[in-house]
């Protein structure tokens, strides 16, 4: 059997998601799986176009990409919209063509939309007979999303799999599999030895600040104001200026990372993670059931799946810096808080996401 993983590495969580779900191909079953980022199978212009122009636009110009990302989810210009997206895509797209014609995969998993377009339109046009597995890795669903080629998707919540299907897609394509996520995040630690060996205190409530993959958001502002009694941990991804930056901050009680291979041990060693709400950071801090503070949310995608968790009562949003503060306090000093949000995490935990969704092989 030939299974393909494919992404578009617009962002991280396209990334980190087919990773997830080659690791698990590979570990839990008899299969080989192929993974691969679409844009290597596009022009080096467009592939620096794809990627640069929407960091700089949700960085940049956010109010320009909310306005930009409700207009495109109109349902009335959907059919316009998706002849306009499928000739753009299928000039830029030729070399992925070629690839997947030479190989006629038996399963397909992607986990961005601009594959699922291209692979979706082949498809329907018996260029290809693959079994198209969809993953969508945001809590909400965009129409972008959706496409007529598309055998099942896999989806992170029940309510997102409700959204579907008021969008038109038949139930029985849907599965709430969560949004699939490496396995090392459900693995136990012994939490004592693992904050010695990171040189964190014990018994210090601990911070753990993730910028997201553009490493944007307030955490100098946040930083200043933190009275003691709390131990932080900054992760600034990409961003070297930040890095470069925060490093006066360095002291006992607060690490400055730059990026990072063990993102499970320090959510493990996390009492509360600040963070952009991304739907593969979210999915990470749940299943480590870990207490969410949002910030700086893109506008569209971030800010909706801030709204669907909080249907299920999680995750909390401190608009100001002052009120970021009040909630870190508040969770700290108040146990009965504390563990009434770290209950509400395991609501929708998917320890076993990937599994899951690899399960869609029949």
């Amino acid at each position: 059997m030939k299974i393909l993983v494919i992404h578009a590495s617009a962002g991280a969580g396209h990334l980190k998601a087919a990773e997830a779900i080659h690791e698990a191909i590979e570990k839990h079953t008899s299969h080989q799986s192929i993974y691969v980022d679409a844009l290597d199978y596009t022009s080096p212009i467009f592939k620096k176009m794809y990627r640069d122009f929407y960091a700089f636009l949700v960085s940049k110009m956010p109010v320009i990409w909310k306005t930009a990302f409700h207009f495109l989810d109109l349902p009335a210009i959907q059919p316009w919209l998706r002849i306009l997206r499928r000739i753009y895509n299928n000039i830029n797209s030729r070399k992925l063509q070629k690839f997947l014609k030479e190989e006629q995969f038996d399963y397909i998993f992607s986990t961005q939309f601009f594959s699922t377009e291209i692979i979706s339109a082949m498809k329907c046009s018996q260029q290809i007979t693959s079994q198209l597995i969809t993953v969508v890795t945001d809590f909400d669903v965009h129409h972008i999303w959706l496409a007529d080629g598309v055998d099942q998707y896999a989806v992170a919540s029940d309510w997102t799999a409700q959204k579907m299907q008021i969008l038109g897609v038949p139930k029985e394509k849907i599965h709430v599999t969560g949004i699939p996520i490496s396995e090392a995040f459900s693995v136990t630690e012994d939490i004592p030895i693992l904050k010695k060996r990171l040189r964190l205190k014990e018994n210090l409530f601990t911070i753990l600040m993730a910028t997201g993959s553009f490493g944007i958001g307030p955490i100098e502002e946040i930083l200043k104001v933190l009275v003691d009694g709390f131990q932080v941990i900054v992760i600034c991804g990409h961003n070297k200026n930040l890095f470069q930056k925060l490093k006066s901050y360095q002291s006992e009680h607060v690490k400055i990372l730059g990026l990072v291979d063990n993102m499970p041990e320090l959510m493990a060693v996390s009492d509360v993670m600040l963070t952009k709400p991304g739907g593969l950071s979210i999915s990470e801090a749940l299943v480590s059931q870990l207490p969410m503070i949002f910030f700086n949310a893109i506008p569209g995608q971030e800010e909706n799946n801030i709204k669907v968790l909080k249907t299920y009562g999680i995750g909390m949003r401190g608009y100001t810096i002052d009120a970021i503060v009040q909630e870190l306090k508040v969770l700290r000093d108040s146990r009965d808080i504390y563990f009434t949000a770290l209950k509400k995490t395991r609501v929708l935990a998917r320890p076993t996401s990937a599994k899951n969704v690899i399960a869609l092989i029949k």
